[in-house]
């Protein structure tokens, strides 16, 4: 099995994936599915032989712009296109379901972020991959924000010691959503519909990579809370947060969406030697003065400049890894840490009704 904290993969490289195409649907078909859509349609060696949904308006958009079949039931469409992967892009709340009966099908899953509404139902979803992945089925969590130049980088240097000891670290996500954002997708802004708010919707990203560059976290100090939109959401629309590491050191996190513009995410790591900074590339500072640049890669997507540019590298690799024996790298157990990290925070704020 690859250790869940394995050092990310470099870029892909557009080699075959097999012998034969890798035949995948879409399950949930709206706005994050497209960039599931472009993402397939964009591999060598992959293709779209159907799409999936409820919704007779969402599910007929999809099949008229991929051309894909339709269908309205999970159950028959795996039985009648027999997919060798299904990508689960549904709301938060309808995670667990689908990824479940597919897995149990004996198909592969890509599951969109976050692993599921609650902690209850993520833990569903890590028992039935671990049954899974002794018949040979595999299933990796989207967080393809690791596939980023910065963040790849910063795995490798931190690695390295290029920084030497690690002494801290600061996090910080501004950004900026309306009232339309929850009003086009009321699900946004309830427990019920997606668990929480900011935190489990926007900034479960940045979460994920604190942990995964920094280390488990074991103590959480944090708040959530709604400090605009509260008329509209029950959910939180900003939160902080004192992650303590398992090795002592300490990330200082801050999320709003209530800023009045959308700036990059902010991620800076410090540490005896130089400090290594996130903000849309990566910046290696060193205590003698010096300094390396590295550029993030252009979007080649027509998605939403929040989604980044790695969906397509995520995918690429897990379509890659289909025929290796070991458990995809980024797996539900791995997921459920970011999971974990927010849950807490809510736990603290609002009760152990939100968990």
């Amino acid at each position: 099995m690859i250790d869940d904290g394995a050092a990310p993969v470099s870029a892909p490289s557009p080699d075959p994936l097999g012998p034969a195409p890798v035949r995948a649907a879409v399950v949930g078909c709206g706005d994050v599915a497209t960039i599931h859509f472009e993402s397939i349609a964009a591999i060598e060696d992959a293709e779209l032989v159907a799409v999936c949904d409820t919704d007779a308006s969402a599910l007929e958009q999809a099949a008229r712009i991929t051309g894909a079949p339709a269908y309205t039931d999970l159950g028959t469409m795996l039985r009648e296109v027999r997919p060798d992967v299904v990508h689960i892009t549904t709301p938060h709340n309808a995670h667990a379901d689908p990824t479940i009966q597919a897995l149990e099908a004996g198909v592969h899953v890509i599951q969109e972020k976050p692993l599921a509404h609650t902690l209850a139902e993520g833990e569903r979803i890590v028992a039935a991959a671990e049954e899974a992945g002794q018949r040979g089925v595999k299933i990796g969590i989207c967080f393809q924000n690791r596939y980023n130049v910065s963040a790849e980088r910063a795995r490798e240097m931190l690695d390295a010691g290029a920084i030497g000891e690690v002494t801290g670290a600061w996090a910080s996500v501004e950004w900026a959503r309306t009232e339309g954002y929850y009003r086009a997708k009321p699900w946004r802004g309830t427990w019920e519909g997606s668990g929480g708010g900011l935190l489990i919707n926007q900034a479960i990203h940045t979460l994920d990579l604190i942990q995964w560059l920094l280390g488990d976290v074991v103590k959480i100090d944090g708040h959530a809370a709604t400090r605009r939109y509260g008329h509209v959401i029950e959910v939180e629309d900003t939160a902080e947060a004192l992650f303590t590491h398992a090795s002592g050191v300490e990330t200082t996190f801050f999320a709003t969406l209530t800023s009045p513009a959308t700036h990059p995410v902010e991620l800076e790591i410090v540490g005896t030697g130089g400090r290594i900074s996130i903000r849309g590339g990566l910046k290696l500072t060193r205590v003698d003065g010096t300094k390396e640049k590295w550029k993030e890669r252009k979007a080649t997507s027509a998605g939403r400049a929040y989604w980044g540019v790695s969906h397509e590298l995520f995918i690429r690799d897990f379509y890659r890894r289909l025929g290796d024996p070991e458990l995809f790298w980024i797996s539900p157990a791995e997921a459920m840490k970011s999971l974990h990290m927010l849950k807490a925070i809510y736990h603290q704020s609002f009760g152990a009704d939100h968990i």
